[in-house]
C-alpha cells in the first residue's frame, strides 16, 4: 500500500537520538550512530519525531509500505517493559535531552561556595533544539569551546543570565553553524547575542557564523563581541 511514512537522511543525521525518544511507537533506533527506521509496521506516519530533529534529517514521504501495525507496536512496548530496558542515547548517555536548569542553591565544594550559572542543557550547538522553550526571548551567549577554559570566571561574567551554546569553528562545519543559528534567531525573538571567541585567527569563524545568520534572517539583534587571550584575559 502507498502511505505516509518517516524518511531519514543519514547524511544529515548527527546521531543525537532525540528522535528515538520522540517516537512513541519505537520505530526509530540508533544503528552505528545514525537514526534508522527499524520497521515500516512500527511507524504511524504522524511525524512526532520531526520537530525534535536538530539537523532536519527527518521528513515525511509517501511510498509503498506495510501498514502500521498497532498490535505489533504494543507487543514491542510490553516486551521492553518486562525486560526493564531503557532507551539510551549515543555512548549510553541520555544527556542530550533538552531541559531548563533552575539555580536556587549554592553548591559547596571543598569548603568553597561555587555556583554554576548554566541555565539549560545541552550546550553544544550541534545538539541544540532550535525550538527549545528556553530559547524564547533569551539573551544568547555563543562561545567558542576554548573560552571557558581560558577565562577563569566564565560562569560569573558571561554565562550568568544567558542561554549558552558552544562550538569549535576550527573543527566543525561553519555553514552548519550558520544555518542552525539562523533557525534559532528566526524562531525565538532573541533579546541579545553575545559572542565570545579566542584571539587565535581560526576562532573568527564563530563570529562570521553569527553575523551571517543575522544577515540570512534579516534580523537586527543587540550584538556584542568579546575576545579572550590565550593567557585568559579579556582583550576587548
Amino acid at each position: 500500500m502507498i502511505r505516509k511514512i518517516v524518511n531519514i537522511d543519514k547524511e544529515k543525521c548527527n546521531g543525537c537520538g532525540l528522535c528515538v525518544n520522540a517516537c512513541h511507537e519505537g520505530a526509530i533506533e540508533l544503528v552505528d550512530g545514525k537514526a534508522v527506521l527499524i520497521s515500516d509496521e512500527y511507524c504511524d506516519g504522524l511525524g512526532d519525531c520531526l520537530p525534535e530533529c536538530p539537523t532536519g534529517a527527518i521528513n515525511i514521504i509517501e511510498r509503498e509500505s506495510s501498514a502500521y501495525n498497532e498490535e505489533l507496536v504494543m507487543k514491542k512496548k510490553d516486551m521492553k517493559k518486562s525486560e526493564n530496558i531503557e532507551q539510551k542515547m549515543p555512548c549510553g548517555c541520555p544527556g542530550t535531552a533538552a531541559k531548563s536548569i533552575k539555580r536556587n542553591s549554592v553548591v559547596k565544594v571543598k569548603n568553597e561556595h561555587q555556583v554554576s550559572e548554566l541555565r539549560q542543557w545541552p550546550v553544544q550547538l550541534k545538539l541544540i533544539n532550535t525550538r527549545a522553550p528556553y530559547l524564547k526571548e533569551a539573551n544568547l551567549l555563543v562561545a567558542a569551546d576554548c573560552t571557558a577554559y581560558a577565562y577563569a570566571d566564565f560562569h560569573r561574567d558571561f554565562i550568568k543570565n544567558h542561554i549558552t551554546v558552544i562550538g569549535c569553528p576550527k573543527l566543525d562545519d561553519i555553514s552548519y553553524y550558520e544555518d542552525k543559528l539562523a533557525e534559532i534567531i528566526k524562531n525565538n525573538n532573541l533579546k541579545s547575542i553575545t559572542v565570545i571567541r579566542m584571539e587565535v585567527p581560526c576562532c573568527g569563524g564563530i563570529v562570521n557564523a553569527v553575523k551571517n545568520a543575522m544577515l540570512k534572517t534579516q534580523t537586527i539583534i543587540p550584538y556584542k563581541e568579546i575576545v579572550i587571550s590565550t593567557e585568559g584575559s579579556i582583550l576587548r
